[in-house]
């Protein structure tokens, strides 16, 4: 499945999901954030990987008894077994955090697995565990009851919506304290390249108004001299 290339990966754990938005937006996308997902722990590392999605729908109660995890190809039991390595689990919860997509236990089979990340517009049961968990997870609000109570698996590896964005297989997600954002696949590397850009750039201005600096012809740098000083400013910094 693995596409997504090493030092694209390593370029996108540089660089915020507020940077990525807008060299999306650049490109016309506007709705590539997962929109009311927050991380369980903001301290973990940035999350990227491709995605490898589960889909729910609204449970049926004769075809969710407890009984159907006995079932080794459940699409939850399976995706969490299945989702490759280096990848990210996308859940489409349908935003309905009243039941659990997932706990603990399972968070922490994807964790051992090599897995980046996981994601859901829902919640997750266990979520202290989770939090503890040296491992990126997203979701919109912690959730007790089990994921039979209100949603039942029936994909796996298939496009989804997810808080709102549409979410491809290996299509690039990204994840840092402040959200998760999806990047088209074959977008990804390009992206990560100027968001890179972006994000010297945004650092040097940073330092610049710390100092006292207006942001008038420094951001956006539509003075010469603003130019001049960044360069200036990269070379002396290695950036």
């Amino acid at each position: 499945m693995t596409t997504l290339k090493p030092e694209t990966r390593e370029k996108l754990k540089t660089v915020s999901t507020a940077t990525l938005a807008t060299a999306l937006f650049k490109r016309g996308l506007r709705n590539q954030v997962i929109q009311d997902v927050r991380p369980l722990n903001p301290a973990n590392a940035p999350m990227v990987g491709e995605a490898y999605t589960l889909r729910y729908i609204p449970a049926r109660e004769d075809l969710n008894p407890i009984s159907v995890f006995q079932d080794r190809g459940h699409p939850q039991r399976k995706a969490v077994e299945e989702c490759p390595e280096g990848a990210v689990l996308v859940i489409d919860s349908r935003k309905d955090p009243r039941a659990a997509s997932a706990g603990s236990i399972l968070v922490s089979r994807l964790m051992k697995r090599g897995v980046a990340g996981i994601v859901t517009d829902g919640g997750f049961r266990d979520s202290p565990d989770i939090a503890a968990l040296d491992f990126p997870a997203y979701h919109k609000r912690p959730s007790a009851p089990t994921n039979l109570t209100l949603h039942q698996a029936i994909d796996i590896d298939v496009p989804i919506g997810c808080g709102d964005a549409p979410v491809f297989p290996r299509d690039v997600i990204v994840g840092d304290a402040e959200g998760v954002i999806v990047i088209p696949a074959g977008m990804a590397d390009e992206i990560a390249d100027e968001a890179v850009e972006m994000t010297a750039f945004e650092d040097f201005v940073a330092e610049q108004v710390m100092a006292g600096r207006s942001i008038l012809g420094l951001y956006p740098a539509t003075e010469e001299e603003n130019r001049t000083q960044f360069a200036h400013w990269r070379r002396a910094n290695g950036r």
